[in-house]
């Protein structure tokens, strides 16, 4: 008869996939303090194949992130910073006329990235925000007719500032929808503080990030993604998820509840969790735990609601406490 460990032995070989993050992990920590679970987040949405939306006040390290998870991963890293004045043209590109040729020629815009980082991406105003669905949902954009495909891995990596509303434009549901997660970053604790003013004492920004080294390319990152792919989630938990999905659309509280791609986004993260974890299938605390960043920025509050203070967390955890966890 088997014995419990090997009964519980991993089916897969999950080693490459927790030994790549934990070298990230220890490559960032080396600047970033005091944000563990804000990075297992990232992680976890690169590893999905997920666009990730990070909200924080200013100073919180939401570009310094970014950038840095361009730096350890050997891809293409792009940076867009968004104004009101910004067109579409800005950001996907636009057909100039070429003399020698007698013809228009294409000119790539800053999207052309492995790693596109979009800061404050709620400053530009709908016309060029309407040119990021295409792009974040097919990983493509269509330019006078033409189609032109974003070479894989493509993620975007968006920041914006919860405070500052002067100058910025609400996001349209139907992209914030294309979001895997909304990520919200908060201050350090005193003692990660002081650990960030030791390291930055003698050490300028640009010392540290040029003393990094990539830690994953292409190649590894997708044989990655593929593996996470591998993780087993049994039939009753698909049903969970169902259930938690389903819940927010019949919700006293809830004007818009999340949509089916919710749920892809919520088996997909949650399959990433496990395999974080060390695990080649899915237990009903990482379907949870990934529950309120998939669907917070996908719910919209009713008006009564926001009357009362509550915010999106705290009405997510009031309904999730109402649906049965599967044994």
């Amino acid at each position: 008869m088997e014995n419990e460990e090997e009964i519980f032995k991993s089916r897969i070989d999950l080693a490459a996939v927790t030994k790549a993050v934990d070298d990230i992990k220890q490559t960032l920590n080396q600047i970033v303090f005091g944000q563990e679970e804000v990075i297992d987040l990232v992680l976890i949405g690169m590893l999905s194949d997920g666009h990730l939306l990070i909200e924080g006040v200013p100073g919180v390290a939401k570009t310094m992130m970014s950038k840095l998870l361009g730096k350890v991963l050997d891809v293409s890293f792009k940076r867009i910073q968004f104004t009101p004045d910004l067109m579409p043209s800005d950001v996907l590109g636009t057909s100039v006329f070429n003399p020698k040729t007698l013809d228009f020629e294409y000119r790539p815009g800053p999207v052309f990235g492995n790693i596109v980082l979009i800061d404050e991406i709620n400053r530009a105003p709908a016309k060029t925000q309407a040119a990021l669905f295409e792009l974040m949902e097919e990983r493509q954009i269509t330019i006078d007719g033409h189609t032109y495909l974003m070479d894989s891995p493509f993620v975007v990596l968006a920041t914006q500032n919860p405070i500052e509303q002067e100058g910025t434009y609400r996001l349209p549901e139907a992209q914030l929808d294309r979001f895997l997660f909304k990520i919200n970053i908060g201050y350090p604790s005193p003692e990660h503080e002081v650990q960030m003013l030791k390291r930055f004492n003698y050490n300028t920004y640009h010392d540290l990030v040029n003393g990094l080294q990539p830690v994953l390319n292409k190649a590894v990152l997708t044989e990655l993604r593929q593996l996470v792919r591998q993780v087993i989630i049994e039939d009753n938990l698909l049903k969970y998820i169902t259930l938690l999905i389903q819940a927010t659309r019949n919700y006293k509280l809830l004007e818009l509840g999340a949509s089916p791609r919710a749920s892809v986004a919520l088996m997909l993260a949650s399959k990433a969790r496990a395999a974080l974890s060390g695990r080649d299938f899915v237990i009903p605390e990482d379907v949870k735990s990934m529950a309120k960043p998939t669907l917070r920025h996908r719910v919209i509050l009713t008006p009564d609601a926001e009357m009362e203070g509550v915010n999106e967390d705290e009405v997510l955890d009031n309904l999730f406490s109402k649906v049965e966890i599967p044994r």
